[in-house]
């Protein structure tokens, strides 16, 4: 049983839309600040978004800042992806993981982390 479990991935042609979820498994999600990753193959992770704990600051990558939103329902304990205009480059392996946001996010080995879904643009 893995702590967070990512769902919402799949195969969208360009400029669609696909919403993304991270849903907390056997913890109280609000007290701890979440962020999402990626990762295409050949590529390092990328660190894309960031939430903190009631969800009043965010942080977002210049990649993605203006077509990804991240928000969160603490009553679902869950964390949201809303990705938009989505274009071929945005295909990766997406996590997310508990942590600190700042410029970035970071994690430690105390943090938590889901085994990723799927997200592949293409037409």
């Amino acid at each position: 049983q893995v702590p967070l479990v990512e769902s919402g991935g799949g195969l969208v042609q360009p400029g669609g839309s696909l919403r993304l979820s991270c849903a907390a498994s056997g913890f109280t999600l609000s007290t701890y600040a979440v962020g999402w990753f990626r990762q295409a193959p050949g590529q390092e992770r990328e660190a894309i978004s960031c939430i903190t704990q009631n969800g009043g600051s965010t942080w977002t990558a210049g990649s993605v800042k203006g077509r990804f939103i991240i928000s969160r329902d603490n009553g679902q304990n869950t964390v949201f992806l809303q990705m938009n205009i989505l274009k071929p480059e945005d295909t990766a392996q997406y996590y997310c993981a508990t942590g600190t946001c700042g410029f970035g996010i970071r994690t430690g080995s105390d943090d938590h982390w889901g085994q990723g879904t799927q997200v592949t643009v293409s037409s």
